[in-house]
Formats: C-alpha cells, structure tokens, sequence
C-alpha cells in the first residue's frame, strides 16, 4: 500500500510541467535519511528552513531602512515573503515545483549580515578571504543549524540558494550555467529576488522622502509601470510569456523589459544603497561591527562557539557569529561592551 507521500510524487508526475524538478527525481541530500511518510522532500525541506533560527532572526535584520524608523519599512524577513509569493505566482503558471521554489526563497537570504548592504561590505572587508551572503546561507543550512547537524537539505534547493545573488551588476536570468541553478525553480527564486527589492526599496526610499517618483528613470517607469504593483505584474508576465516562448529552456526576460529592471537597479545602487542619508547610520553600523571583530578576537572563547574555533579556526566562527546578529542583538553587545555605564548611588 502507498504511503501518502508516494500518492503526491505521483501527482507531480501526472502534473508538472516535464522540465519541472520532481521530488522522487531528487539528487538526494548531503546525509541519507528515511523518507517522511507525508511530505515529500522539497515541502520538508520548505518547512525544515519555516522552522529554523536563522529565518527567525530575519525579522530584526535591515532590508535597506533600519526598521525602528517606522513599521512599514521592510526588514530581511518581509522581503523573503515578497520574495517568495512572487516566485510561486511564477512557478504555479510554469507548473512548476512550488514547494521546490518556496524553499528556496525561503533560505536564500538567511546568512545576511545585520545592518543590510552596510554589513555584508563590512565583513567582505574584516574576514579574510572575503563574505558573501549566499555562501553563509549555504553555511547555515549545511553546518550551522540544528547545533551543528545543518538542515540537510536536498541538492536542488541547496543548489538555488547557492546561486541565487546577483551582485551589484549581474543579471536574474541569462547567467552562465557556473551561475544558474540547475533547477528551473532555482532560476525563479533568482529572479523573483531582483523584483521584489527593486520594487519594494523603491516604495520605501520614496516613504523615507529620498525618493520621488519623478526621479526614477523615465524610459522604465514608462515601460514597467508607475507603482509598484504594475511593475511587478509587467516583469512577472514578461517572465512567464518569454520563458513558455522558448519551450521553458531557461528561465527567461524579453531584452527591454530585462534592461528596464535593471537600469532601476543601478539607479537603486547610485542614489539608495551608496549615496543618500540612509547610509550614514549605516557608517555607524560599520563602527559596530568592526568594535565587534576586534573585541571578539581579543577573547574569542567567550563569545564564539569553541567547537567551530576548533574546527574552521576563530576568523570563521567570528564571522558566524557577526553575520547571524540582529541588528539589535549587534547594538545592544556593542553598547555593553563599549559604553559605559553610569554609576547609580544605592
């Protein structure tokens, strides 16, 4: 008798596009381990990362605006929703695995830094050998979670966490293959990413007065739509029409379209992420995080997990210590450490 997971595989047989990734067809994961009895493997591996720390401390981590400054601002943890509600809308059309998708939108950002774009670039400067926050998202759900076990997560979803960030200047779709998941539901997560922040970072900069509407670029807005829901209603529809055109092949953006995306990206990066008042917290935020560094390698054993300094050496567990703060958890260890505290007569 088939067990209740056997019958959905079977569903998704029957279903699914035939270029969509199957949960039976897996690579399998890093440790062998019994099949549940219920969910297949990528809807456990979607709820395994739901559960996890790391999605949890999302919430305290800057997107772009330090959250206190308002409610509406988005933080980590609202921008991996968007994130991943447009992923499945895109999935779901393709018919392709929604599950597969979700999970990793879900994990894609977990090994952000605190205090956003600031952050990563202050650790890509402190740890030797450079930080990337799609390589400590890999880190977290293979070694980090579960006191060390990781999550153990199949390959695919692994695979799209893992090549999902494109940098200040490289594209959501037509990446080389070093540089595309392997799996179409990787290569959604990926663009659905660049959607959701270029839309919702515009929303927020013109909430926080840096920007106006008729400072973005012309020829885009022209194109994409004047508010956010348009543009990302246009750049989802583009996505699927072109990518159904070519037989699902890749995953695809007709060539105006993916210009227009990313001309309001770099337009994002000249006036948002490196040049406007929001950054000047964040030069603070890189005072913190280098007091931190250094205060932590004077006496590593007592703020770093010993079992890491053993094995990956003190830089390493410093950086997985940095990286895993809150923004509050971050200010709240820099206050105790570095300011002092006024004396109280009893």
């Amino acid at each position: 008798m088939s067990t209740i997971r056997e019958e959905l595989e079977t569903r998704e047989q029957e279903y699914l596009a035939p270029q969509a990734a199957k949960s039976a067809e897996s690579r399998g994961r890093l440790r062998p381990e019994s099949d549940d009895p219920i969910r297949p493997a990528y809807q456990r591996d979607r709820d395994r990362i739901i559960h996890c720390k790391a999605f949890r401390r999302l919430k305290h981590k800057t997107q772009v605006f330090f959250a206190p400054t308002g409610d509406h601002y988005r933080t980590r943890l609202t921008h991996t929703l968007e994130v991943s509600q447009i992923a499945r809308t895109i999935a779901k059309v393709l018919r392709l695995h929604e599950e597969l998708t979700e999970a990793i939108a879900l994990g894609h950002d977990l090994g952000h830094t605190p205090f956003g774009h600031a952050g990563e670039r202050v650790l890509r400067d402190l740890i030797p050998g450079g930080f990337n926050h799609y390589e400590q998202s890999l880190r977290i759900v293979d070694h980090l979670e579960n006191n060390g076990d990781g999550l153990n997560l199949t390959w695919e979803v692994r695979d799209g966490i893992a090549k999902h960030s494109k940098g200040k200047r490289g594209a959501p779709v037509g990446a080389n293959l070093s540089n595309r998941a392997v799996a179409l539901e990787g290569q959604v997560a990926r663009v659905a990413d660049i959607i959701a922040y270029v839309n919702h970072d515009i929303d927020d900069a013109i909430r926080a007065s840096i920007l106006c509407m008729d400072d973005l670029p012309s020829e885009a807005v022209d194109l994409l739509g004047h508010s956010s829901s348009e543009r990302i209603g246009r750049l989802v529809s583009n996505t699927i029409r072109e990518t159904m055109a070519a037989g699902l092949d890749e995953i695809r953006m007709s060539d105006n379209v993916l210009e227009a995306l990313l001309s309001l990206r770099t337009f994002l990066f000249e006036t948002v992420y490196e040049d406007s008042l929001a950054t000047i917290e964040f030069r603070k935020a890189a005072g913190i995080l280098g007091g931190l560094w250094e205060k932590i390698h004077e006496d590593p054993e007592e703020f770093l997990d010993r079992h890491v300094i053993k094995s990956d050496g003190v830089d390493v567990a410093a950086m997985d210590f940095l990286a895993g703060m809150t923004d509050r958890f971050a200010i709240n260890l820099y206050e105790s450490l570095f300011i002092p505290r006024p004396w109280v007569e009893t």
